[in-house]
């Protein structure tokens, strides 16, 4: 063997203290870093994020998110944007109350004597106070159009149901029509009575600056004083 060649062979393998060779190492695993997920531990579901996306989207307004979460219960395989058919008749009275056509029919058939209705300026709670809020509507007016309409929820579990509105309203004294959109929650008892409804414009909460809850009470309070509500018969009143 020449010098050179022995110089290789010498260079080309390992020894450990005794002087034994060892064979070449294998190349180490390549090594890995793990990093934290950007993503949150809770990821809303597709139905939800489809709902409260495409409503806004609609709407231009943005939605409570706690009025949203609350109806995600629903077991029913009916998809949660189609209106169930238990929820058809009551959406059809409440488009004839924003259209300021009240009628003690739709009152009676629709919701619940002891009903609670909130919007920005009042805060109802019982027949006497609801109703006089949706025929003081049809007084300050000279009519009323919905513009469109479109559920974003449907639900059985709770029994609810949430739409967006766009209303226009002609009041009186004032030329230029007003137009309002709004997020709806409509929460309904066993017989499709409404039990609360929260309406909320342009889709904001409800105020909540100091004050603002006493004098909605007092709107509530005062309007049946100054409006007349046609009276419920006995028998209808014991009815419910």
């Amino acid at each position: 063997m020449s010098m050179a060649a022995s110089y290789r062979h010498h260079r080309s393998l390992s020894r450990d203290s005794t002087g034994t060779s060892k064979p070449p190492r294998s190349p180490s695993p390549p090594s890995q870093t793990f990093h934290p997920s950007i993503l949150p531990r809770s990821v809303p579901t597709p139905a939800l994020v489809e709902s409260v996306a495409g409503g806004a989207h609609y709407a231009g307004v943005r939605v409570d998110p706690d009025t949203v979460l609350k109806h995600r219960r629903s077991t029913s395989a009916r998809h949660h944007t189609q209106l169930a058919h238990r929820h058809e008749q009551v959406l059809t009275d409440l488009t004839e109350l924003f259209c300021c056509r009240p009628t003690l029919e739709i009152l009676e058939r629709s919701w619940h004597k002891d009903a609670v209705f909130e919007d920005p300026l009042s805060k109802c709670k019982g027949f006497d106070q609801y109703a006089a809020q949706w025929f003081a509507l049809a007084k300050i007016t000279t009519g009323s159009e919905q513009i469109s309409k479109r559920v974003m929820s449907s639900t059985d579990d709770p029994n609810q149901f949430i739409y967006y509105q766009k209303q226009e309203y002609k009041l009186r004294f004032f030329k230029k029509p007003r137009v309002i959109e709004s997020i709806i929650t409509v929460d309904l008892d066993e017989n499709e009575k409404v039990i609360r409804l929260v309406d909320q414009w342009g889709g904001n909460n409800l105020p909540a600056w100091f004050g603002a809850s006493f004098l909605r009470t007092m709107n509530a309070k005062i309007t049946p004083w100054l409006i007349h509500v046609p009276k419920r018969t006995p028998s209808r009143s014991h009815s419910q």
